[in-house]
């Protein structure tokens, strides 16, 4: 998994994107439940926001490469709102082909 292809890119920030999913729920969890502490909601919540704005735009980024339809592109927008749905999505577009780069064209 790399960065510096549109396959990689999307996998990154589908598996940060749920990772800083569980990181404010986490904070969430402290601050109401167990010490009503709000430093995990303050760490975690601009991280979570700043991952969630780039997995969307690396979500509308990665549709012309790939070729993706109109359907697949609002499910992986639809998959950052629950939490861990990008991870879910991005196993679902690997197992159907969606998340496969198209063979660089032959000169």
């Amino acid at each position: 998994m790399t960065f510096s292809s549109v396959v990689g890119r999307f996998r990154i920030l589908a598996l940060a994107e749920a990772i800083s999913w569980a990181g404010l729920l986490l904070g969430m969890f402290f601050k109401y439940v167990v010490v009503q502490n709000e430093i995990g909601v303050k760490i975690f919540g601009p991280i979570h926001g700043f991952v969630f704005v780039a997995f969307i735009l690396v979500t509308l980024m990665t549709k012309e490469p790939l070729k993706w339809d109109a359907r697949t592109l609002v499910l992986g927008l639809l998959s950052s709102i629950p939490p861990f749905g990008t991870v879910l999505f991005e196993r679902w577009a690997s197992k159907t082909g969606r998340l496969t780069e198209p063979a660089a064209e032959q000169l």
